[in-house]
């Protein structure tokens, strides 16, 4: 039987947690997901959605970072053929995270350096795109997530949303040897506010304890194909949805779906 889905509150979505506390969640999520080789498995579903929808030009709706576009767009050149352009957009744009990510992966990347609101995409930067949502649709709770799925089926060719979890907080253990090594050389690594990141991981447990909870929390927020079923249905049947899951050691399991105009 599947757990129920909870809305519990993330310390990275809490407005007063400390900014570098915050960073440290993201960037430690995101450098296990690139060292564990964990969004490899959504190349082919991905691949097969441009395909369907007709276009490899992408709109990445809360980019935060922009740590899940650029690791996907080195699986697709690692897995040979058409590659995607990914275009980075935040409510809260990261534009000097961006201005690199853009720099080390020329022709692949860009960005809106303005915010762009996931619900509701202005018609230049929406037309003949589709959009991506990654690692980031469980954080809306179901009014969001609807409105967020109303804008694309209005406005864009298609849409892609994945989660590196399952709703099952026991797969979440899977992260757990890469992400130590990832959080324990943040601090090393990061770009701004080491010393503030050192003190939080090696001082302090307030890093650990952060990940650990907001991991679990993420496990617990994500939507399930019925449930999402449920929030496009007063959509009408103009557009067609395929559900599917994907694995990656040691024993993760993550989930994806798309829509496209049918």
């Amino acid at each position: 039987m599947a757990l129920p889905r909870l809305q519990l509150f993330e310390v990275n979505d809490h407005p007063r947690a400390p900014a570098p506390l915050r960073d440290t969640i993201v960037e430690s999520l995101s450098r296990t997901l690139r060292w564990g080789r964990m969004l490899d498995g959504l190349v082919p579903p991905l691949r097969r959605f441009l395909a369907e929808a007709g276009t490899t030009d992408v709109l990445d709706l809360c980019a935060g970072s922009g740590g899940p576009a650029t690791i996907l767009a080195d699986a697709f050149l690692r897995d040979g053929g058409p590659a995607p352009r990914i275009t980075l957009t935040d409510l809260f744009p990261h534009v000097e995270d961006w201005r690199a990510a853009v720099a080390a992966h020329p022709g692949a990347l860009d960005f809106v350096a303005d915010p762009v609101d996931a619900t509701a995409i202005p018609a230049p930067i929406a037309r003949g795109r589709v959009r991506t949502v990654i690692n980031a649709f469980h954080h809306f709770p179901p009014s969001l997530a609807a409105a967020i799925l109303r804008d694309a089926v209005a406005s864009s060719r298609g849409i892609f949303v994945s989660e590196a979890f399952d709703r099952n907080p026991l797969r979440y253990i899977s992260f757990f040897p890469v992400g130590i090594v990832s959080m324990g050389l943040n601090p090393l690594l990061t770009r701004r506010d080491r010393l503030a990141k050192a003190l939080l991981t090696y001082a302090t447990p307030a890093a650990a304890l952060a990940g650990l909870w907001d991991g679990f929390v993420s496990t617990l927020r994500i939507y399930h194909e019925e449930e999402v079923r449920a929030m496009v249905a007063p959509f009408g049947g103009g557009w067609r949805w395929e559900f599917g899951t994907y694995e990656f050691k040691p024993f993760g399991r993550g989930r994806w779906f798309y829509g496209v105009p049918a």
